[in-house]
């Protein structure tokens, strides 16, 4: 049973609340200061504040304020003439209140209230989940419902947000919580390794596998294995995982018989697995049999009011750990962590505080303590999530699957022939003319001067593709069909855009304003014959 001190100034409700109370077998006291209180929280397995009065009072605040010295926090109720419950919501938050309750005392709803948030601390407790912001309570009540089956876990959420942790807090309020808990980075592992990792591998099973070796699905028999970037494992393996989770049997390499296991499996990843689906790099069937239940964890900018007791309980594990007096933040340098973006989320937080404990030269942490960088409001150095190339936008789409990729860098390649190659052909074309001998064929100055253009592309194509080869990008083809020959003629003073824009007319009336067969004579994409024709205002 817990403690709850009641504040005892509104004598009438504070009566009306310990019956209450008491009627569910918790200890009540009436208080009237903070002296009263101090020294008597940890009497206790589980402590609770009533405020009767207005939050607001000073020396409601005082008590209020002395259990925020606990981490996790204890609840602490208030008493509101509001009826409305988003109204009491509303005073709740303004008042950094557990829960508001309406006058006059209803027996029954304080002892509901009190018991839910009695649990909840203990599920803070329990799990290390810190955080009294709704979608980390949201988050909190759905591990509680969700901890106690077997059934697979899908975790979301951005890199350093705190998968693990909640991972962890599935295994701790499970039955399993007495057997192993076993977590295994899929992107960590080359695809060579990562099946002998899962499921294990005989003896002799692949060079150098000089004795058996027992997988982490071995290992986690009867307790619980995170498959940390679920989206980072290769289809192969995806497959043997698909048929663990619908027959909790599977073979280790190179062995002949099945092994049998209960593992609860979960499953977590920084990415848009739905995209990964569609892009083709993941699984439908699995993502399915993955996404039994699914808990999606919050990014740290979106639960910013939890930062101040995120950083009160980093600086307090910090500094016992390390030895360091440390009294917590100035204001200013509070404000400017609460105005930060936090790209790697809690784990950047927490990486900051131990930095700031171990450096700051007081037992204060001042702004100018605080990397410039996150003063600035800017990006900070620690590494930022991980961007998915099948998630991240690129001007409203999507950064393409590895074919689109490919057709990208084809496309690069061939503006880079109709631009740069066809000048420097050009270039060269007119330093030969220059370089002719007496008495040769050459254009008197003034003259125009008539270019091959088929000649010219077919120069530039082969040097793009000994580029492309160079660069390791796709390259066009090597040895394309034969394309008509075109001729142009080049005024003196003609411009390098002129030369581009005779020259894909003139394929176009060569081929009847085939766009298609013009851009492939020319050795370039089809796409660049759109925009060239937009861009230069031709209609063909």
């Amino acid at each position: 049973m817990a403690r709850v001190f009641v504040d005892g100034r509104a004598l009438e409700e504070a009566l009306a609340v310990r019956a209450a109370i008491e009627a569910d077998g918790h200890e009540v006291e009436l208080v009237e200061s903070v002296r009263e209180i101090e020294g008597r929280l940890g009497g206790a397995a589980d402590v609770a504040l009533v405020l009767t009065c207005a939050p607001d009072e000073p020396r409601a605040a005082a008590m209020r304020g002395l259990f925020e010295a606990e981490i996790p926090r204890p609840p602490v109720l208030g008493l509101t003439e509001e009826t409305n419950p988003d109204a009491r919501h509303r005073h709740a938050q303004s008042f950094d209140l557990d829960e508001a309750l309406a006058l006059p005392v209803d027996p029954d709803e304080i002892r509901v209230v009190l018991h839910s948030q009695l649990h909840r601390y203990d599920l803070q407790r329990r799990t290390g989940i810190m955080g009294r912001t709704d979608a980390v309570r949201e988050m909190l009540e759905r591990v509680d419902m969700i901890a106690p089956v077997m059934s697979t876990v899908l975790l979301t959420g951005e890199s350093g947000a705190g998968k693990e942790l909640v991972a962890r807090a599935f295994h701790r309020l499970s039955p399993r919580r007495g057997r192993a808990f076993i977590a295994v980075n899929c992107a960590a592992l080359p695809e060579s390794l990562l099946e002998s990792e899962l499921f294990g591998h005989e003896k002799g099973a692949f060079t150098g596998a000089t004795s058996l070796r027992r997988g982490m699905f071995e290992l986690a028999d009867g307790g619980t294995l995170l498959l940390d970037e679920i989206a980072e494992m290769p289809l192969p393996t995806q497959t043997r995982l698909l048929r663990i989770l619908e027959s909790r049997r599977f073979m280790r390499v190179g062995g002949d018989h099945e092994i049998r296991v209960n593992v609860r499996v979960v499953a977590a990843t920084n990415r848009d697995i739905r995209q990964a689906v569609e892009a083709g790099e993941f699984r439908r069937d699995l993502y399915y049999r993955l996404n039994v239940l699914s808990v999606h964890v919050p990014p740290l900018r979106e639960r910013r009011k939890d930062i101040p007791v995120l950083i009160r309980r980093f600086i307090e594990e910090f500094s016992r750990q390390h030895d360091r007096e440390f009294r917590g933040l100035a204001p200013e340098a509070l404000r400017i962590l609460l105005d930060y973006d936090w790209p790697g989320n809690v784990r950047e937080l927490r990486n900051l505080i131990e930095s700031m404990v171990v450096l700051a030269p007081g037992a204060v942490i001042r702004p100018e303590d605080i990397p410039p960088e996150i003063r600035s409001g800017g990006v900070s150095l620690l590494p930022a999530p991980r961007l998915d190339p099948a998630a991240v936008a690129v001007g409203g789409g999507h950064i393409p699957s590895s074919p689109q990729l490919e057709f990208v860098f084809r496309t690069l390649v061939e503006l880079k022939v109709d631009i740069e190659d066809l000048k420097r052909e050009f270039e060269a074309y007119r330093t030969g003319m220059r370089q002719l001998p007496p008495g040769a064929d050459r254009p008197r100055t003034g003259e125009a001067v008539e270019i091959d253009i088929t000649d010219a592309v077919e120069s530039a194509f082969e040097s793009a593709f000994e580029s492309a080869a160079a660069d390791k990008l796709p390259s066009p083809d090597p040895e394309p069909d034969p394309a008509p020959s075109v001729t142009i003629t080049v005024e003196p003073g003609t411009t390098m855009a002129d030369i581009e824009r005779e020259a894909i007319l003139a394929m176009l009336e060569k081929t009847a304003g085939n766009r298609r067969e013009a851009a492939e004579a020319l050795r370039i994409g089809e796409r660049t014959i759109y925009r060239r024709l937009k861009q230069y205002g031709i209609d063909f």
